[in-house]
């Protein structure tokens, strides 16, 4: 059956409500960090390896995918960035082409919104502080982002037009798509060890462009990230994230079906997605939340092999790789990300953020550490 949107009670838009409806165990205390500069640099640059290596197959269906890894003699799952591409001259966000992410040609983290919503909500913490507001979201996007896709764009428009940033989303058609998730990652790198801040301090970024499981998964992101930070397995991680998402909503119950299963490999992950969830878009938040613990299954502390996997199983996968990345690299450390997925990176990352084009990864991270002082 096609899936379709459930918009019972129990998934409430309001943050006093859902964190009413969170699983037992969910107001845990903080976590110290040990090795934070080196958890942070894995989370990082984990992020940029997983998106990076998504870009050039975004939205392909496994068998595309798998064509373009034999025509251009790339591994798959893909344990190497990509060889060669089926469309090198697409440009992306208008700075990159799609040439620039495969292999032979690396020399930075190429755009991605993935990577730049990173940037930008680092960026809104440093000027608002962890107490920002929902209106200062909204202007900080007007002030700063030039241009946005789905429910992004369609928030963007509406605070142009004038539009309140509350109601921004109210007549939002992509509300439950994976936007807010991908936009997750700073807020968990902020309260490293403490999901349960990091997903309240990831809500009012979410509230401005989703609703219900729109707006969990947001949530969900950032605790899982930052519970990385401490987790003794990125799958453990996950199951910290889940307990600030409300127990009964469409979310939480997809998280759990895909705790229990266990795919054999990525094709038989990518078949239970699509037996489970028939009907529903491949941007949409669940399906892909899913995906993401697939990956992690399959990847187990191999950081190589969570994001391949991923990868792989496809769906919106330079978001999922990217998510995954951060999460095992949070988990696993910097020390053991493999140096292939990151010595051509040149200590640079772009973005499409005004007035933030090009930065130092290095001191990104070093930024992100005193987040969290």
């Amino acid at each position: 059956m096609p899936y379709y949107r459930n918009t019972a009670a129990h998934q409430p838009d309001a943050l006093d409500a859902i964190l009413a409806l969170r699983p037992a165990g969910a107001d845990t205390a903080a976590k110290a960090v040990t090795n934070l500069e080196n958890r942070m640099k894995g989370a990082f640059i984990g992020r940029c390896a997983g998106c990076t290596l998504g870009v050039p197959v975004e939205m392909y269906s496994v068998m595309r995918m798998q064509a373009v890894a034999m025509e251009t003699g790339t591994p798959f799952p893909p344990t190497t960035y990509w060889k060669g591409s089926d469309h090198p001259e697409y440009v992306h966000y208008g700075v990159n082409v799609r040439a620039d992410y495969l292999e032979p040609n690396l020399c930075q983290v190429p755009v991605d919104d993935d990577i730049t919503y990173v940037i930008l909500n680092m960026l809104l913490l440093e000027k608002y502080g962890k107490n920002y507001s929902l209106d200062d979201v909204g202007q900080f996007w007007l002030d700063v982002l030039p241009y946005a896709c789905t429910a992004e764009d369609e928030a963007l428009r509406q605070l142009r037009s004038g539009t309140k940033a509350a109601y921004a989303a109210n007549s939002n058609e992509y509300i439950e798509w994976i936007g807010a998730a991908i936009r997750a990652d700073a807020f968990g790198y902020a309260c490293a060890g403490d999901p349960a801040a990091a997903a309240k301090l990831s809500y009012n970024d979410a509230y401005l462009t989703h609703r219900q499981n729109g707006i969990y998964g947001e949530m969900f992101c950032a605790a899982a990230i930052a519970a990385a930070f401490t987790a003794e397995t990125p799958l453990d991680a996950v199951a910290e994230g889940m307990k600030q998402i409300p127990a009964e909503s469409e979310l939480y119950k997809a998280l759990v079906w895909a705790m229990e299963q266990n795919p054999a490999n990525y094709l038989r992950a990518r078949m239970l997605l699509d037996e489970k969830y028939r009907g529903m878009s491949s941007v949409h938040t669940i399906n892909n939340m899913c995906a993401i613990v697939f990956a992690l299954k399959l990847g187990g502390d191999d950081f190589t092999k969570c994001i391949s996997e991923c990868v792989a199983i496809g769906l919106d996968n330079d978001c999922t790789g990217a998510t995954v990345g951060s999460i095992a690299g949070a988990c696993l450390g910097f020390d053991r990300i493999p140096a292939y997925w990151y010595d051509k990176f040149n200590d640079t990352v772009r973005t499409y953020i005004k007035d933030n084009g090009s930065l130092s990864i290095e001191d990104v991270v070093a930024r992100f550490v005193k987040l969290n002082g």
